[in-house]
């Protein structure tokens, strides 16, 4: 994997060639880029597969160079790497695969590098599909900030929302991360892939296997790739579980 650094700081730009020259099968690019034209130039000479990409630098910002490389028929993957965190709404705007906040730690650059895959012209679109479709349309990913900065989780991977107090846990294929987004909105948005059973929780509708009652009247529900105890469905959620599960 060749990678590209892009930052105006020269101690950034050395601390992150060392780190990645550490990584197996990651190779960095020199020149590496002091600013955004020079970005856009060394991308269109050295083709890199990945860009590790500052955001505030002289003339154009890395938001800048990102937007520009979405305009391109086989762009590379951007990593940002910044010491600012507010931009990370913007940044998946742009279609970034990894949003790190420095210092960068090792194992972080490490794990976004694995899912830096370059990116084809159908994932672009629905990566950034939110931020340009003003038609309501519901998100492809959902962006929850973790020791690791901040992950893209694809939908299909969510196996349940659950709600307690002001955070809301989604449990995905690979884990739980918290999400600062209410649950309620959850629902108004993807009510077509996820279903409530609990006020409290909504659960992936492709991942129900089976109702189950309790010797002590309670009905718990078991998932697809819930590697754990099944979920409670409360009793005023129970007819219509059953009612989609008769159209499973």
């Amino acid at each position: 994997m060749n990678v590209l650094i892009v930052d105006d700081e020269p101690l950034a730009r050395e601390r992150l060639s060392r780190m990645v020259a550490e990584l197996d099968g990651c190779r960095v690019l020199q020149p590496c880029a002091s600013n955004g034209l020079e970005a856009l130039a060394l991308i269109d000479s050295l083709k890199p597969d990945v860009v590790l990409l500052d955001i505030r630098m002289p003339g154009l910002d890395g938001l800048q160079v990102a937007a520009k490389l979405c305009e391109r028929e086989a762009p590379p993957a951007v990593i940002f790497c910044t010491a600012h965190d507010e931009f990370a709404l913007e940044a998946f705007q742009v279609s970034a695969v990894g949003y790190l906040v420095k210092p960068v730690r090792p194992e972080a650059l490490s794990e976004a590098l694995k899912k830096a895959e370059r990116p084809n012209r159908v994932q672009l679109a629905a990566l950034t599909r939110p931020a340009l479709d003003h038609s309501g349309a519901p998100r492809s990913h959902i962006s929850a900030r973790t020791r690791k900065g901040i992950e893209l989780i694809p939908l299909e991977h969510v196996i349940f929302f659950i709600a307690d107090h002001k955070y809301v846990t989604l449990r995905h294929e690979g884990g739980e991360v918290l999400l600062d987004e209410p649950l309620k909105s959850l629902e108004d948005e993807f009510g077509d892939r996820f279903v409530r059973i609990h006020r409290n929780a909504l659960v992936a509708r492709e991942r129900i296997e089976r109702l189950q009652r309790t010797p002590l009247g309670h009905f718990q529900l078991f998932l697809r790739g819930l590697n754990g105890d099944p979920l409670i469905v409360s009793r005023r959620h129970v007819a219509g579980v059953r009612k989609l599960m008769n159209h499973l």
